[in-house]
């Protein structure tokens, strides 16, 4: 079971990049995306795991070889050469082969599965005389060929069938919606976080009930396959069954400690009798009849139930695509818009169509947009916040509080010109990168000095100081521009940005804490979450132009003990955790960001007595420690003079002497990781013992940090000889002050 494979996770287009996170979530390793899937890593438990537990997926394939073929005879001849099949399936079994191509019209996909099909019989018949049976629903092995061009990749099915058939569906409405694009729908949505605070939820145009089943499964913490009793790998002679009932019998306590769980109320209407009758059926299935409701009623007589707090309000209402004519479609839209703008304020909504011209009778202006595929079908999920300041008016067809003010004039275009297109850009990479938050703009135009930050549905704005030769009534006047175009452009409401000044520190100051308001937001990044604070302090506790330097981090922690000083909030170390880090240490003097580190850890289920944090001095803690380690993370800031140092570090002036001190606590062949965010930083190489030093600053900077030069500098340096012993050290080490 240690034994690390190759899999492939398939899922519907546009939704790799949440699968990704998924398949973090769940353990998996060296997670990539690709076109309608996911690569990762991992050992068969982890497999198990993702086809137990994944509510994305459609199929956990694992690849055993590919091969190039240009006509059925020579993919015959390369399945029958390339695998020994009886590693896989005893020669009583049974089997099914799935074969889809593209990029060549060759192959006819029936003829070319009964060649593959051919390949593994026939390879039993010449080796034992007997060969095993074909079985299209519950096989032994079934077998899986992808051909692209003529290139056929062929693997074993783990999932068996679609992992997006819960079994719960009886039948389907008039346009039923997939169990995993439900899902995706719905943390699009932000159910999950409403889920934990029991919020909730309500269809008004409930179908089948897909919608609400799911969001009950989240819920209740109950894996979508716990009740399956067939699985692509319940008959491959390679199948570890001890190891997946431990996983099952852990998704079963997992459902029965939900179960105990005093949810909030999960709410479906429809006005066809039928579709309530389907939707009853398919809930009685799920198990879930003393917690999802129906009731018969007309989207004209909605209503909010009275709940301690607002909720969710999602549905997949009718398209205009086969279902009705457009007059009826457009009254039953804007008949939605009213019962929200009415009965419905201060909650949010997340409306699925294919029809985005009929989503604009409702009357409410979208906040996020996202793209999916109901099967073939491009679709759009419009995520509302149901506030007035949302509403559409006759004329004005923006919030009124993002109305162009009074100093909007040519400038002002220029840059909300650019804001476009650095969205269009930035933005667009960032969504298929799966990333929430980013830099969209950094000073890009001089006369317009500010840093604007993305973080999910904020805005993180931070004014430089402007230059002596710029008149103060210059730079108000381009401020109050930026905060006026900004929520035009990026279609925010104003209570969701958030203004800082930055200055140059001078002498002996240092950034001290802005406020207290203690409001946190839970953003994502790599498929961990983390919580940032964008109002109590300069920086947010999220490191943006680090994102690559912690991937780094988490692509060397696999089984090695990881140490991050001056951890801040302790990011990398979650990277690492959620690497495989056999342990990590993380130091930090300030008790609220160990604090928030350890809620940061907490939130992405990390092991507290895997992930050691430490409040001291790192300078003097440095000076004590006599533990080695692995990689060591160092990331001071520029300067410091806090009272409870024994002295003021200015990193250019002291690098050199304290990096001759962390040298010594790396393990033989263990690697430092060296950063500094000092705009003008030079390392001093002669300051150094024999070492090799990389200059990874290039590479370690995101593309959305690129158009400003030198956010970081991050150097590896890995010693060539072993660490002295920490007593032998003491003699060439510049101390500070002890």
């Amino acid at each position: 079971m240690s034994d690390v494979r190759s899999f492939f996770a398939t899922c519907p287009k546009t939704l790799e990049g949440l699968l990704a996170q998924e398949l973090v979530d769940l353990g998996a390793q060296k997670v990539r995306q690709t076109r309608a899937g996911v690569h990762f890593t991992g050992d068969l438990k982890t497999a198990y795991r993702v086809c137990l537990w994944s509510r994305l997926a459609n199929r956990v394939l694992l690849p055993l070889c590919t091969a190039t073929a240009e006509t059925p005879d020579h993919l015959y001849a390369q399945v029958y050469h390339q695998i020994d099949w009886h590693r896989h399936l005893n020669v009583d079994g049974s089997l099914a082969v799935d074969f889809t191509s593209t990029g060549s019209n060759r192959f006819h996909s029936h003829y070319a599965a009964l060649r593959v099909k051919d390949a593994v019989v026939d390879q039993f018949l010449h080796r034992f005389g007997r060969r095993p049976d074909v079985n299209t629903q519950t096989p032994h092995v079934r077998i899986n060929v992808f051909m692209k061009h003529y290139e056929a990749t062929l693997s074993l099915d783990l999932a068996g069938e679609s992992l997006h058939r819960r079994g719960y569906r009886t039948q389907g409405g008039e346009a039923p919606l997939k169990e995993n694009l439900a899902a995706a729908v719905l943390i699009r949505a932000g159910w999950p976080q409403m889920a934990s605070e029991n919020r909730p939820i309500l269809d008004p145009m409930c179908g089948s009930g897909t919608l609400l089943l799911e969001a009950a499964l989240m819920a209740l913490d109950r894996a979508p396959a716990l009740d399956r009793t067939w699985f692509g790998f319940s008959g491959w002679s390679q199948h570890d069954p001890v190891a997946f009932k431990d996983l099952h019998l852990e998704a079963k306590a997992r459902a029965e400690q939900g179960a105990e769980k005093d949810t909030s109320l999960f709410l479906g209407f429809d006005k066809d009798q039928a579709a309530l009758v389907r939707a009853r059926s398919n809930t009685a299935r799920a198990g879930l009849s003393d917690r999802v409701r129906f009731h018969h009623r007309d989207i004209r007589q909605l209503k909010a139930p009275e709940v301690p707090a607002p909720g969710l309000v999602v549905t997949n209402p009718p398209y205009g695509e086969r279902m009705g004519e457009k007059r009826f479609l457009e009254d039953l839209y804007q008949a939605l818009g009213r019962s929200l703008k009415t009965h419905f304020n201060s909650w949010e909504a997340g409306i699925l169509t294919a029809n985005p011209d009929l989503a604009k009778q409702m009357g409410i202006r979208a906040k996020k947009i996202y793209r999916f595929y109901n099967g073939a079908l491009p679709c759009q999920l419009l995520n509302f916040e149901i506030h007035e300041s949302w509403y559409m008016g006759k004329k004005d067809q923006v919030p009124a509080e993002t109305r162009v003010s009074p100093v909007w004039d040519a400038g002002a275009d220029m840059f909300s010109n650019r804001l476009k297109k650095n969205l269009k850009r930035i933005g667009r990479w960032a969504k298929k990168q799966g990333i929430s938050c980013y830099r969209l703009y950094d000073a890009d135009m001089p006369e317009y000095a500010v840093a604007i930050d993305v973080y999910d549905r904020w805005v993180h704005v931070q004014e430089y100081q402007a230059p002596a030769e710029v008149r103060p009534e210059n730079a108000r006047k381009r401020l109050h521009q930026v905060m006026a175009v900004l929520p035009v452009v990026l279609g925010i409401s104003r209570d969701h940005m958030v203004l800082k000044k930055r200055h140059k520190t001078r002498g002996n100051t240092q950034y001290t804490q802005l406020g207290a308001t203690g409001r946190f937001l839970e953003v994502h990044e790599g498929g961990l979450r983390f919580l940032v604070n964008l109002t109590d302090y300069l920086d947010t506790g999220l490191f943006l132009d680090q994102r690559l330097t912690r991937q780094r981090i988490r692509d060397l922690a696999a089984g090695r003990r990881i140490l991050n000083l001056f951890c801040y909030t302790a990011t990398a170390t979650v990277y690492a955790a959620a690497g495989g880090a056999l342990k990590t240490t993380s130091v930090d003097m300030s008790g609220p960001y160990l604090s928030w580190a350890r809620k940061n850890l907490t939130l992405n289920g990390m092991h507290p007595g895997q992930n050691e944090l430490i409040q001291a001095d790192c300078l003097q803690w440095i000076r004590e420690c006599r533990n080695r380690y692995d990689v060591i993370f160092l990331d001071p800031p520029t300067f410091s003079n806090s009272k409870r140092m024994t002295r003021s570090l200015d990193i250019q002036r002291d690098h050199g002497s304290l990096l001759n001190q962390v040298l010594p606590l790396l393990a033989p062949n263990g690697l430092l990781l060296f950063s500094s965010n000092k705009r003008n930083f030079r390392l001093d190489k002669e300051a150094l013992p024999p070492c090799r030093v990389r200059d990874i600053s290039l590479a370690t900077t995101p593309m959305d940090f690129k158009r400003r030069r030198h956010s970081h500098h991050c150097f590896e340096i890995q010693p060539f000889s072993p660490p002295k012993a920490k007593q032998d050290k003491e003699s060439h080490r510049k101390d500070y002050g002890d």
